[in-house]
């Protein structure tokens, strides 16, 4: 378990209700033992896992937090890039191709310099800045030889020069209970990747930005990305795992416990 599950386990929460750690790794679907469980709450790590446990659990009529839907888009960046478009929700050019010479064509349109990330994935891990064609043909090149789908369908996205930041704010159902910079003098300003978290205000675009891609997804819980441009914010990507051990006391907002009450709210 990371930091994020334990704190949610040890929560000081003045209230009756158990909260028990499931295991994923022992889950056999049509045992009888969780007949006394009435909520879920998907902390799973692994993408998979946590796709097929939340199908098993709402199969046998287990509310779960977040949902299969909203989780199969949250964590898929080209589902989650071809809703906000649908909804007309500000978020950043993408182009999504489907082999190495339209990606490089994706890739020409974006220009120079773009970013190509996986499909699935997190924490900053297997994305690249391409400043170049050279670079570009390098990097299609060496994914042309990952195995696997997360390597051969591109999604490559305009780069924004960031002012050494970039915004995660932090969303119930269509609330933004609390927001933070993510800053570094690295283009990858995530907190996994050394990025020095700050307390950022909660201002009405940051609100409304949210709100809007809150009710897209499906509410839940979310943290949202954002990137400040020349046109005012965009959503970056959206996250339907938020981790927040960073947060807290920066922000002075008790996150694990609302994430509690929230589900709590949902039996």
């Amino acid at each position: 378990m990371r930091k994020e599950e334990k704190m949610l386990l040890d929560c000081d929460f003045d209230n009756e209700a158990k909260i028990v750690h499931v295991d994923t790794r022992k889950i056999i679907s049509g045992k009888k033992e969780y007949s006394d469980i009435d909520i879920i709450l998907d902390r799973e790590v692994s993408h998979t896992l946590s796709l097929y446990a939340l199908k098993y659990f709402e199969s046998i009529n287990k509310k779960t937090i977040n949902n299969y839907k909203i989780a199969s888009i949250c964590g898929d960046k080209i589902y989650t890039s071809l809703l906000l478009k649908k909804n007309n929700i500000a978020n950043l050019k993408t182009l999504i191709a489907f082999s190495a010479q339209s990606a490089r064509d994706a890739i020409t349109e974006i220009g120079f310099p773009c970013v190509i990330k996986p499909p699935v994935g997190s924490w900053g891990r297997m994305i690249a800045k391409i400043n170049d064609m050279d670079a570009a043909e390098a990097i299609l090149e060496h994914k042309s030889f990952i195995p696997g789908n997360n390597h051969s369908i591109f999604y490559i996205q305009e780069y924004v020069e960031k002012p050494g930041r970039d915004i995660r704010a932090f969303a119930i159902e269509e609330t933004t209970i609390c927001a933070i910079y993510r800053n570094s003098d690295h283009w990858i300003t995530n907190t996994s990747r050394g990025g020095n978290a700050t307390n950022c205000q909660v201002t009405g675009e940051i609100q409304d930005l949210c709100s809007k891609a809150s009710n897209a997804i499906g509410k839940g819980l979310l943290a949202i990305d954002l990137i400040e441009t020349d046109d005012g914010l965009k959503i970056v990507e959206l996250n339907h795992k938020m981790e927040f051990r960073n947060s807290i006391d920066i922000t002075g907002v008790n996150i694990p416990r609302l994430t509690l009450e929230y589900a709590l709210g949902q039996s």
